[in-house]
């Protein structure tokens, strides 16, 4: 029996992944992120993923987490000891927290590059990639709001070499569940803030919105694709308050029939900064069918584009994805289909989830190269 095989039959109800690697490597421990978070062991050639525990955010996800996190320090005992373990970049997740109480080094991984490493490693891949990440947050080096991000991965080393241009949040974290509040945002940065009562006249806070975003008060930015998408709904009025995040782009994705670009809906400036503001001019006098197909088929010729001279600028040929927004059917074949016409070779994840339920991998993977290079 391999040890694969006796690690799942061990803890069948624990495993949902065993990725075989390209190599043997230093036995790690990646600890996942915030949301859908799960642990995973590197341990010789293999890579044992756990199921998420679920969304940090309440005492039941977090006690499954402790009890996932006792079964595989549990595992990772029997055998040589581990070498180090990983963790995200937010010091305030719980995940983080649980890392800096284990008896053994730590390190912490930028969310977005272990999202494309964790794509990269499932691949076998040891080759530069350029990384398309596109999720809802994650938290960058210098304490901002990424999620719409352009990376050049090369194993332990990344540059961020793009980002979508920036949005407010205004609210903060409640953006996320209330798409309303992004399209709000995405008027205001339009020059529109005098339309926003008026558009969501049925949210109780809509008069305040042009003031708190003139002021900049609890409206931190963010270069989150998860929030284009929401500024989108909010603007389509898909759905203004959602009962959990990535509801109303799921909505917005199953109005998409037949998408369309639409000319001059995009500005890519030369420090790598993508524009997206003219797709929600445009889309903002739109009604709902035709703002979806509009809203997908340009935001995927856009993000070609911007790989695209990524690719060239680096002379790399390998994009890898990463990220929730790759849940997202028609802007993923979309993509797919375009760079393949552009001669990319796409790397997308398979047999993990593109969210953070795979972001553990990814973290080990680091983790694993950190130890090697450091003999």
């Amino acid at each position: 029996m391999s040890k694969a095989q006796t690690i799942a039959s061990q803890a069948p109800n624990i495993i949902a992944e065993v990725v075989k690697l390209s190599r043997p490597m230093p036995k790690v421990l990646g600890l996942g992120a915030h949301l859908k978070a799960s642990v995973c062991l590197i341990d010789g050639d293999e890579a044992f993923v756990t199921h998420p525990a679920g969304d940090m955010e309440t005492l039941e996800a977090v006690e499954a987490y402790q009890a996932l996190l006792a079964e595989m320090l549990e595992r990772a005992g029997q055998g040589e000891p581990l070498n180090c373990a990983a963790h995200d970049l937010h010091p305030n997740f719980y995940t983080t927290t649980f890392a800096k109480d284990l008896e053994c080094p730590t390190l912490a991984v930028q969310h977005h590059h272990a999202h494309i490493l964790a794509t990269v490693a499932e691949h076998q891949c040891e080759d530069p990639v350029i990384g398309l990440a596109l999720d809802g947050f994650g938290l960058g080096p210098n304490d901002e709001s990424w999620g719409g991000e352009l990376l050049w991965v090369d194993g332990l080393d990344f540059a961020r070499i793009g980002h979508l241009g920036h949005l407010a949040q205004p609210g903060g974290d409640i953006a996320a569940r209330e798409p309303w509040r992004m399209g709000a945002a995405a008027l205001h940065a339009l020059g529109r803030g005098d339309e926003i009562e008026v558009r969501f006249h049925n949210q109780p806070h809509a008069h305040l919105l042009a003031s708190i975003l003139d002021k900049g008060l609890n409206s931190p930015v963010t270069s989150s694709c998860g929030r284009v998408f929401d500024a989108a709904c909010g603007l389509l009025g898909v759905r203004e308050v959602a009962e959990f995040e990535g509801q109303a782009p799921m909505q917005l994705e199953a109005l998409a029939t037949s998408p369309f670009v639409v000319e001059g809906g995009w500005h890519l400036d030369q420090d790598g900064i993508l524009d997206l503001r003219p797709l929600l001019t445009a889309i903002s006098k739109m009604d709902q069918g035709d703002g979806a197909n509009a809203f997908h088929g340009t935001l995927a010729a856009a993000l070609c584009e911007w790989v695209g001279h990524a690719c060239d600028a680096r002379k790399v040929n390998t994009v890898a994805f990463g990220g929730g927004c790759f849940f997202n059917h028609v802007l993923t074949d979309l993509l797919c289909e375009r760079l393949g016409n552009q001669g990319a070779k796409v790397l997308m994840p398979k047999q993990l989830s593109a969210g953070d339920a795979g972001l553990s991998f990814g973290q080990a993977y680091a983790c694993a190269l950190s130890v090697e290079s450091n003999g």
